[in-house]
């Protein structure tokens, strides 16, 4: 059966667009938008330059790399074997070797010569030489705590000797501090004492 033809649909009557002018408050409007664009223009800063805030910091790129996931399946390019290669020791959990280790054969640290030893009783001294009693102030004695005050040492409470590189200009009272020989002629010669 053939279908009936629709008849063509009326144009509808076109309705009088409403004239009701809002001038003023248009006006209102686009001044406080042109206001608004003058004030934010001059609080966005120049062009080209980020403002920093505490949502928009972000770590540099490359700084942070994402983890490998081992024996994720054949895409990821560790699945499987998770890139330990084939059976054998190393394919293990476990299976390294420690540090030094040659399969058994003799290890390099047991193959060289061995000379000398290590002191366990060496004390080690905190170096003030006699040049540098001049930072001290005029008729300070040289103790560890004066040499501490002065930047000459990094600890009072450690072993402090004092080498004869220099000149001594006037006379120090030298107390708690070792005096090499020729540190010792030199403030002598100069009218100084040292005490144990």
């Amino acid at each position: 059966m053939a279908k009936p033809k629709k008849a063509p649909a009326k144009p509808r009557p076109k309705t009088k667009a409403k004239t009701k002018a809002k001038a003023k408050p248009k006006a209102r409007a686009k001044s406080r938008a042109t206001a608004g664009a003058k004030a934010g223009a001059k609080a966005r800063p120049a062009a080209g330059v980020e403002r920093v805030t505490l949502h928009s910091l972000k770590a540099p790129v490359g700084s942070h790399r994402a983890r490998r996931r081992k024996g994720r399946g054949p895409g990821s390019g560790l699945g499987k074997t998770a890139g330990r290669g084939g059976k054998g020791q190393t394919a293990r959990s476990g299976g390294s070797t420690r540090p030094g280790f040659e399969g058994g054969q003799m290890p390099l640290i047991r193959r060289i010569p061995k000379r000398g030893f290590t002191n366990p009783f060496k004390q080690i001294a905190q170096v003030v030489n006699v040049r540098q009693l001049g930072k001290l102030a005029e008729g300070v004695e040289v103790t560890p705590d004066t040499l501490f005050g002065a930047g000459l040492v990094g600890r009072p409470d450690q072993r402090i000797k004092l080498l004869g590189t220099g000149d001594v200009d006037r006379k120090f009272v030298v107390k708690s501090v070792a005096v090499s020989a020729s540190a010792r002629v030199k403030i002598e010669q100069a009218g100084g004492t040292i005490e144990a």
